[in-house]
């Protein structure tokens, strides 16, 4: 049983050593797209793990989870055009919207089950998505540019790389402990209850509408957290970042990291947006001693090799690359 939990352990550690360590190789080697690169990652892990939380422990499958991406980014853009600019103002805006967005959108969308929750979740975002479009004053379809980041004083200065890698990074790791925390409570063992079998969770006395509701609203305030930070790292805002495309992109991390487990979020970010920087590269590279020049045309269809990719997982590893390193445990 040690060896069996040693490999998934040790694969996690190092990846989490090489995230804190990162700042450091790209100051030593100058190379900050990859600092970049990685702060949008842990940006969207955390974003991926907030819905790990209803969709793998909850077993609620939404499809419009990136609508909180979108209000938190767009608190942080329309309060700064405004002339505030203060993150103990922005953040806490950002929060408390998301929050209440959850609120409306799961006292809707719960009293559903199956596709029908799926649906009106797809809904609930195409809404979200073209009111968006119509606010003009903030740019419309052509999105905000936000030129001035959150400001918090002497506490921490985000305009530099560096710390707000960290920042993110703190609050990618503190994100996967509230979970955890969540998950292993009483309120958790409910919510993973009502995903097996809601009927008899509420017939032995537990409210699961209220339980459930809760959680949606967790979650949709901890993908807000991520909207601001993501309005931040961009220093813009569109509405495509609440198109229901986005929110397939936060199933895709949760499923390919691994449903139901604490790090196959942050895991499956980081497979899915290494694969999209590397994957063109790679396919130029293999294709340039057969098409020559082509070559560049030839790597504009890399997702024709992503979806293979992702068709392995599925057929042959249930439980994402978390549950592929599980397997790897016991072999």
């Amino acid at each position: 049983m040690t060896a069996q939990i040693n490999v998934r352990s040790v694969f996690i550690a190092a990846l989490l050593t090489v995230l804190a360590l990162l700042p450091v190789y790209a100051a030593l080697t100058g190379n900050y797209f990859l600092m970049t690169l990685f702060t949008r990652i842990l940006i969207l892990a955390i974003a991926a793990t907030s819905l790990n939380l209803i969709l793998g422990y909850g077993g609620m499958v939404s499809f419009g989870h990136a609508v909180y991406l979108g209000i938190g980014g767009y608190a942080v853009g329309i309060l700064a055009k405004e002339g505030i600019t203060s993150g103990f103002v922005q953040w806490p805006v950002a929060l408390v919207v998301s929050a209440l967005a959850a609120l409306v959108l799961g006292a809707l969308s719960l009293r559903t089950r199956g596709v029908y929750f799926i649906m009106i979740t797809l809904a609930f975002a195409q809404m979200f998505y073209y009111i968006a479009i119509g606010l003009d004053r903030y740019g419309g379809d052509d999105g905000l540019t936000i030129y001035k980041r959150s400001q918090f004083g002497d506490l921490i200065n985000i305009s530099n790389k560096t710390q707000f890698y960290y920042l993110c990074f703190a609050l990618l790791l503190g994100t996967i402990y509230l979970v955890w925390r969540i998950v292993n409570s009483r309120f958790g063992m409910v919510i993973q209850g009502a995903r097996s079998n809601d009927r008899r969770m509420h017939a032995i006395g537990f409210p699961t509408f209220r339980y459930k509701l809760i959680c949606f609203v967790i979650a949709g305030t901890l993908c807000g957290l991520a909207g601001a930070l993501l309005a931040n790292h961009t220093d813009f805002i569109s509405p495509a970042l609440m198109h229901w495309t986005r929110s397939g992109d936060l199933i895709v991390m949760v499923v390919l990291g691994g449903m139901a487990s604490l790090f196959g979020p942050m895991i499956g970010a980081v497979a899915l947006l290494v694969l999209e920087e590397t994957l063109p590269i790679l396919i130029g590279a293999v294709a340039a001693p057969f098409v020559g020049e082509n070559a560049t045309q030839a790597a504009e269809y890399w997702q024709i090799v992503l979806g293979p990719l992702f068709l392995m997982v599925v057929l042959f590893a249930r439980g994402g690359i978390n549950g592929l390193l599980a397997g790897a445990r016991r072999g």
